[in-house]
């Protein structure tokens, strides 16, 4: 019987992050590839990956950076040839990359933006993990871990086609587990609460929306990037095993308030 050490080992096992080159996809990026994973570093601008790879390498880890924007088909799967060209294969895939470039009320939402939103909040999740699912099977095993949001359990006000996304990713990533389990594959999604990170930036630098948030979660506060990490591990890891089609919070008790 493996030792929890050994479980969560990832040594040999391949792993794409998508919008990795900050915030909680950089965190997650780092927190596998200290566990032995080689990580591939994706987000949109190739200077930006190439920092943070060669960041990771210079602390004696496996990082290789590749510019993809998730919302350009051909970006995407060029994204998976070369990182199979790389390392061999791919065994985990963290959808993190996500967009929400309006922040106002329903009403005001345009066609545009909602075919923006789902375009790489939900249907490049599910075309790269297609383009992924011949190398995971092949290989007997995989990890998707779609990052969704509370956003998506329970809306709030302003967050209207975002929280529509995330819903839509939920089940992207049960549709996912239920079909794919006989491959070997797994697919589970972290509905994280309100990181301090760039990407949610209109949300905590606002005062009374921070307010807000932090009246409405048991611990009081925001997080930081790097307590998502633990949950990807896990995931990600052997010691996740029998973990498929989860939808896992990590909020400070906010779904619960």
């Amino acid at each position: 019987m493996p030792t929890i050490q050994e479980q969560f080992n990832l040594s040999g096992r391949v792993a794409i992050i998508t919008g990795a080159s900050k915030g909680i996809g950089k965190a997650m990026a780092r927190g596998l590839a200290e566990l032995g994973a080689s990580v591939v570093v994706s987000s949109r601008k190739q200077e930006a990956v190439d920092a943070v790879a060669a960041e990771f390498r210079a602390d004696g880890l496996a990082a290789t950076g590749i510019a993809c924007h998730v919302g350009d088909g051909a970006q995407v799967q060029a994204l998976v040839d070369k990182s199979i060209e790389t390392y061999g294969g791919i065994d985990i895939l963290i959808n993190n990359a996500a967009t929400n470039p309006v922040f106002g009320p329903l009403e005001q939402m345009t066609a545009e933006v909602f075919d923006k939103v789902m375009n790489v909040n939900v249907r490049a999740c599910m075309l790269l993990a297609n383009l992924c699912k011949p190398s995971m099977a092949e290989r007997g095993h995989g990890s998707i871990i779609n990052i969704a949001s509370v956003e998506g359990m329970k809306p709030s006000p302003m967050m209207s086609i975002y929280s529509v996304s995330k819903a839509a990713l939920i089940m992207l990533t049960q549709s996912q587990a239920r079909e794919w389990g006989s491959d070997g594959i797994r697919a589970n999604a972290i509905c994280p609460g309100l990181i301090q990170t760039k990407f949610s930036a209109a949300l905590w630098q606002n005062e009374q929306i921070l307010d807000h948030f932090v009246s409405q979660t048991p611990s009081g506060r925001m997080a930081q990037p790097t307590e998502m990490v633990g949950l990807a591990a896990y995931l990600a890891s052997d010691a996740g095993s029998f973990s498929t089609g989860g939808v896992f919070t990590a909020d400070g008790g906010y779904m619960i308030a």
